[in-house]
């Protein structure tokens, strides 16, 4: 077994458990991405205390476990994996108070971060590693207010957490590097695709590539030249089915043929002063607003929010089964 470097401890504090030791994980936050790292940390075999400040938290929370469950199934649970092991606790403290990991997941407003992240820092157990969710705020920004923040990494998940197995990993300037090390052991072992990052970059990796195409897509709809349902199909028939097999790079690359990137760039370089691209956002004003809402009604045609979620989480397994990512079977994830 790999041995990973503990975060920095106060002196006489206990030292934090190796990553392959970890049994009980907090999330703090129950939305949808919260949510999804609790259903997934259930799945597979951890105990979970979780807590947030919605009165009606704790039915939220065992709702949207329970409808990702079957999902869960399908990929395969750990022997251990019971939506038992949840615990909703009243505070943030007692949440936090014996976990050997932390996963935050409030909504992404930066004066929030940074307190949450403080109050964290003072509950939680010495040297326990605290990572955030956040889909956009480098660390160095949420860290300001802890009075440890060596051990406080971006432990930015794709939603649904559960189902979608990248996270990627990335501390802040006052972040301990053997935390952003056990945290991407710690990911691993639970059962996650890490990313580990250099060095930190507004938006993360993914999140900047998504977010390009996302503002394509807006000017597209704002200027009348696609609808939602036209956009959709030319991602999921077009290079949504390449990029589940290999990512823009590769799939570029396979486009010089024999000569491949040095030839496709040398034959499309050129085409890259093209005016192809809008990338600073459109102004979302009401009527873009409208179009947008209205679109994803009728691209709907009736599903409600659950049935899209459902037959989203069946096509992202079938295609985790196709590409040789999961076992074919429940059967075969135990052999």
């Amino acid at each position: 077994m790999t041995v990973i470097p503990s975060p920095t401890t106060p002196p006489g504090s206990p030292a934090p458990c190796a990553p392959e030791d970890v049994r009980r994980v907090a999330c703090v936050g129950a939305g949808v991405i919260g949510g999804g790292w609790a259903a997934h940390f259930l799945a597979r075999g951890y105990d979970v205390t979780a807590w947030d400040p919605a009165p009606d938290a704790d039915v939220r929370l065992r709702r949207l476990i329970a409808a990702a469950w079957p999902a869960l199934e399908q990929l395969g649970l750990a022997d251990e994996a019971s939506q038992d092991r949840l615990t909703v606790t009243a505070t943030l403290e007692e949440a936090v108070a014996d976990a050997q990991f932390v996963q935050e997941s409030a909504p992404e407003k930066l004066d929030l971060k940074r307190d949450l992240l403080a109050r964290l820092d003072a509950a939680a157990p010495a040297g326990t590693v605290i990572a955030s969710s956040t889909s956009g705020y480098p660390m160095t920004d949420m860290q300001t207010k802890a009075a440890d923040p060596g051990r406080l990494v971006v432990g930015h998940p794709f939603n649904p957490p559960y189902l979608i197995p990248l996270v990627e990993v990335v501390g802040g300037e006052r972040t301990d590097p053997a935390a952003v090390e056990w945290a991407s052991r710690f990911y691993e072992v639970a059962g996650k695709s890490v990313i580990t990052m250099d060095r930190e970059v507004p938006g993360f990796i993914a999140n900047r590539l998504q977010e390009a195409l996302w503002r394509e897509a807006l000017h597209m709809v704002a200027n009348g030249e696609a609808t939602v349902a036209e956009i959709d199909a030319s991602i999921t028939e077009g290079p949504g089915l390449r990029w589940a097999v290999m990512g823009p790079m590769l799939t570029f690359a396979l486009a010089g043929g024999e000569g491949g990137m040095a030839h496709m760039l040398d034959h499309f370089g050129p085409s890259l002063k093209s005016p192809w691209t809008r990338l600073e956002a459109p102004e979302l004003d009401r009527a873009l607003y409208e179009a947008v809402v209205a679109g994803c009604d009728e691209a709907a045609d009736g599903r409600s929010i659950a049935d899209l979620v459902a037959e989203r989480d069946r096509g992202v397994i079938d295609i985790l089964r196709a590409t040789g990512r999961l076992p074919r079977s429940a059967e075969e994830a135990t052999r």
